[in-house]
């Protein structure tokens, strides 16, 4: 058994099974979709509709929280039936009709309603296909696996943002401002990429059987056990500095970058993320989850200390490739630790929690970044750079509380 193992080991991801290709191959077509729309949603609020900061944090957290807790059924549903993948393609396909709404979308709350259908649609896929990738995999390969779908779904990302920089390109090449027409044919050519993630799964994909099911849904966390609830809570003191990707892309276009100039940085940044992901999950199976962890949310705060400091768009941009760092350290490796912390019977149940909870304080979160840029009523705010200072002071002391505890093994959790 240790000789296949190191077997499987030196042929990484080549030697992934075929459920981690498919549901790769689904996320790579989504955050091709999705990336060419989401990145110029707060352009086309700001510019086009002319919506302040405040109702763009607003959108965004309501659109993350109204969902979350279909993240904690959807993942307690997917452990009771014992099957992932179809609650996986009926969240993907939910996703993929809301988008055509948005060519049509011309009030806040006509872009909240699409926002909050889209996001409707993630709160029921997401649980079951992290479950989905951790039961698929053994816990040698955990981080690799979960590195490489992260590298997939981001360079997915990279290819519909450079998509969308060839239509703003044709369209309004050096403009500062999002035009509505650009915007709308965007959104038309999302479709496609679209369609392709819901097949891929739905064609690609195999439930792997669950044999251990839960009665009903958990009121409280009792059951998922300490080390997880610890973990959780470190997480969530991070997420509720971790506004809403949003705010850099007005933070880019307020230091100068035209609308091509924040999609080519976009671009930038899923090229790093990319490239970081997969050696980095298979980094994390031979060094720990926590290491890479510290390190990625204590570069996250050195980054959100410099975009608060950033006086060019140029820094902004250097930054944003940064950001990458951050997102390949960290995102995939912090998955993989849920699994690494929790029975495989209530894997489901565990990652329909973590995303939920991460998900309500997007709300908090996104509103606090709001009101610190711009206030409200007659309270000015604190400027631009305020809401990456305390984004900066939060990553510092979860990584300090994360540095400091010690989470038990994988085989001592699932025991």
């Amino acid at each position: 058994m240790q000789e296949k193992d190191v077997t499987q080991q030196k042929k990484g991801w080549r030697a992934l099974p075929r459920n981690i290709w498919a549901v790769s191959l689904t996320s790579f077509f989504m955050d091709i979709s999705s990336e060419m729309v989401i990145n110029l949603l707060p352009l086309f609020l700001s510019n086009v509709l002319g919506v302040g900061t405040g109702v763009i944090g607003l959108i965004e957290g309501i659109a993350e929280a109204t969902a979350s807790l279909l993240k904690v059924f959807a993942g307690w549903l997917s452990d009771r039936l014992g099957a992932r993948k179809w609650l996986a393609v009926a969240g993907y396909g939910l996703s993929t009709a809301a988008k055509p709404f948005f060519y049509v979308a011309a009030s806040w709350q006509a872009v909240l309603a699409v926002r909050w259908a889209d996001r409707v649609g993630k709160g029921i896929r997401t649980a079951p296909r992290d479950a989905l990738v951790a039961d698929s995999i053994d816990e040698g390969q955990r981080g690799l696996a979960f590195g490489f779908h992260r590298a997939a779904d981001t360079g997915g990302a990279m290819i519909g943002l450079l998509i969308a920089l060839a239509v703003v390109w044709v369209s309004q090449t050096t403009s500062i401002e999002l035009g509505q027409r650009t915007f709308q044919v965007v959104v038309l050519a999302s479709l496609l990429p679209a369609a392709l993630a819901v097949l891929a799964l739905a064609i690609g994909a195999r439930d792997v059987a669950v044999t251990t099911q839960r009665e009903r849904p958990a009121i409280t966390f009792k059951g998922l056990g300490r080390p997880f609830l610890v973990f959780l809570s470190i997480a969530g003191l991070f997420d509720l500095g971790n506004s809403s990707d949003a705010f850099l892309v007005l933070r880019a276009q307020e230091r100068g970058l035209s609308v091509a100039g924040i999609l080519a940085m976009l671009a930038t940044f899923n090229l790093v993320y990319a490239l970081m992901s997969t050696p980095a999950g298979s980094l994390s199976d031979r060094v720990g989850r926590r290491k890479l962890i510290v390190g990625g949310w204590l570069a996250y705060a050195a980054i959100y200390l410099g975009f608060a400091l950033a006086r060019t768009g140029w820094h902004v941009w250097l930054l944003y490739a940064l950001y990458g760092v951050y997102y390949g350290l960290a995102y995939g490796t912090a998955k993989a630790m849920v699994a690494d912390l929790v029975p495989a019977a209530l894997r489901g149940t565990a990652y329909g929690t973590y995303n939920a909870t991460l998900a309500i304080l997007d709300l908090p979160a996104s509103l606090i970044a709001g009101l610190l840029w711009q206030g409200i009523g007659p309270w000015a705010g604190l400027g631009p750079s305020a809401p990456f200072f305390f984004g900066a002071v939060l990553a510092f002391l979860a990584a300090i509380l994360m540095l400091v505890w010690k989470p038990p093994s994988p085989s001592a959790a699932a025991s």
